[in-house]
């Protein structure tokens, strides 16, 4: 019986690969994608798109692990290098996508002379850009909140070098890393449709993908198109997730920290796991492929992480780093060219549009904690409820809202919502589940033993909540809230400006008056003076308030054995 149970498996994998191939092959005078200004609406090309929109996301998620485990580390192990990287991550985050078209077309597409090729780098690096920044800061995290005892043992048994990385680094920041890791997909596919179609005023870049076909529809009003790109991408997030991430974070809880028996609770084994164990086909290309390809990134990240203290390596990055300033001098040279031409009146604006869009953002962080809060402890104190409701909200929470936003803005401003009213909520969508990925990986960490040790003594109720649970969940509630207000800064240019039935809806903020500058008009002075108005902003708030709470909530509430 398990002998033909492993066949059907070997069947089925080898069915989907030979669709994935014949799916390459639907667009056959052309394998590779070609920017236009318009794609193909055919629906037998949707598998195709699928397929695109992926290996881009893919592409980006590499560079971003990567990025995030080298700098995390850095940033951990280095406290002069700290006090510049941690308020430099928070900045980035909180710039909106947009920003970063200048970079995009100016070096990527401009660098290849408008070849396709420069447009998918181009691409790869929007995507890169809204993927990273949470993925790194929760390298962070992991890094600086690894219990003493742990690392006194490390240095006692002279684990160092890439035993350290694989024993000690690398298993700390798997459970954080595979939470922030759904995040990020997320994140990616809540801008796809923004990162795909890349304009600043007439100049237009549109890559044939999901996110492409699905605005491309909207705009030519065939809602059945739309329907069908959404049902697509709806169908590709879950497909990911049941093949994935639902595996992944069973797997991440391999690695929590854990001193008692009770552990061995851990939820059951997903389905798709055991299939794949079962599978000979698999097992053969995850031994051969996958692993090699996992240990080789891995390791090539611990290398890059331990060569910070290298003379030669800083020397060779500094010179790297030379170059990278003088192409930013460029683009400021640019940019403060455009300064002093004479102001536009938009300008005059700016300041009001930041406290309008900050009160917005004030009012969907504090409807974000009404709920994620109570929702993280459920998951985290019922076993039984959080297998149902887990697999729910990480599949919900994939799917990018943005798809939904025309639809949505249509229904709530008939029903007598103002539009102020459904800014809040969709920028709501894209702060809430930054908090609750990590408040649910903060009150999953909590060991087992120190929940007998509070039964024992008898914490109950309210006690139970103040002694354990919320010192437990700060550090996380912390690094959640300064993901979740960076991910809001962004989402912005998709909640103040929407297009919906080939009319613009639209309210006074800093991402309207971007999306006006950006895809109407192609005003760079505008651009350039909203986005230091937005860094300007965003440093102080930093200074004064995260970076303080960050260090105090990191330092009082660690878990020590």
């Amino acid at each position: 019986m398990k002998r033909q149970k492993t066949l059907l498996i070997d069947v089925i994998f080898l069915l989907l690969l030979l669709i994935v191939v014949s799916v390459v092959f639907l667009d056959r005078p052309h394998l590779f994608p070609r920017s236009s200004q318009e794609i193909n609406l055919q629906m037998r090309l949707l598998p195709l798109y699928a397929l695109y929109s992926f290996l881009r996301m893919l592409s980006a998620y590499a560079l971003a692990l990567i990025f995030s485990i080298c700098v995390g580390y850095f940033a951990a192990v280095n406290l002069r290098a700290r006090k510049w990287i941690l308020p430099a991550l928070d900045i980035f985050q909180s710039i909106p996508i947009l920003a970063f078209f200048p970079a995009a077309v100016f070096f990527f597409i401009r660098l290849f002379r408008g070849h396709p090729i420069g447009v998918e780098f181009a691409e790869v690096f929007l995507i890169f850009t809204s993927q990273v920044w949470n993925m790194a800061f929760s390298v962070y995290e992991s890094i600086i909140t690894i219990p003493e005892d742990l690392l006194l043992a490390a240095d006692e048994f002279n684990v160092q070098g890439w035993r350290r990385w694989r024993r000690l680094i690398l298993p700390a920041c798997v459970p954080r890393l595979t939470y922030n890791s759904m995040l990020s997909w997320a994140g990616g596919w809540y801008f796809l449709t923004a990162s795909e179609i890349i304009a600043i005023g007439p100049a237009r870049y549109t890559l044939p993908g999901l996110g492409s076909y699905i605005g491309q529809a909207m705009n030519s009003g065939r809602m059945d198109l739309m329907l069908a790109g959404l049902l697509s991408l709806v169908g590709l997030v879950v497909l990911l997730y049941i093949l994935v991430w639902n595996p992944a974070n069973w797997w991440s809880q391999n690695y929590l920290y854990e001193m008692s028996v009770a552990a061995s609770g851990r939820a059951p084994m997903p389905a798709i796991a055991r299939w794949i164990r079962r599978s000979r086909v698999l097992r053969v290309v995850n031994e051969h492929l996958f692993l090699p390809g996992g240990r080789s990134l891995l390791r090539l990240s611990a290398e890059l992480g331990q060569l910070t203290s290298n003379r030669g390596f800083r020397l060779g990055l500094s010179l790297l780093f030379a170059g990278f300033l003088v192409l930013l001098g460029y683009g400021i040279f640019l940019a403060v060219r455009s300064i002093f031409r004479p102001l536009a009146r938009e300008v005059a604006g700016i300041p009001l549009a930041i406290l309008l869009s900050f009160l917005r953002l004030l009012v969907a962080y504090l409807l974000s904690l009404a709920w994620t809060i109570p929702v993280a402890i459920l998951v985290g104190q019922s076993k039984r409820l959080a297998r149902w409701l887990l697999p729910a909200v990480q599949i919900t929470a994939s799917i990018p809202a943005t798809a939904f936003f025309p639809l949505l803005v249509i229904l709530t401003l008939s029903y007598g919502l103002s539009m102020n009213g459904v800014a809040i909520l969709l920028v709501l969508t894209g702060m809430q589940w930054y908090l609750l990925f990590n408040l649910i990986a903060g009150v999953l960490n909590i060991p087992a033993d120190l929940k007998e040790v509070s039964q024992a003594l008898g914490l109950r109720g309210w006690r139970y909540w103040k002694r354990v649970l919320f010192p437990a969940m700060l550090p996380s509630l912390v690094t959640g809230s300064i993901t979740a207000w960076g991910g809001g800064w962004n989402a912005l240019i998709i909640s103040e400006f929407v297009e919906a039935r080939g009319q613009i809806h639209r309210v006074r903020g800093i991402g309207a008056l971007l999306d006006q500058a950006t895809y109407q008009e192609g005003n760079l002075q505008v651009i350039v003076f909203a986005v230091m108005s937005m860094v300007i902003v965003i440093t102080v708030i930093n200074k004064a308030f995260w970076r303080p709470t960050y260090a105090y909530v990191s330092e009082k509430f660690k878990m020590e054995y």
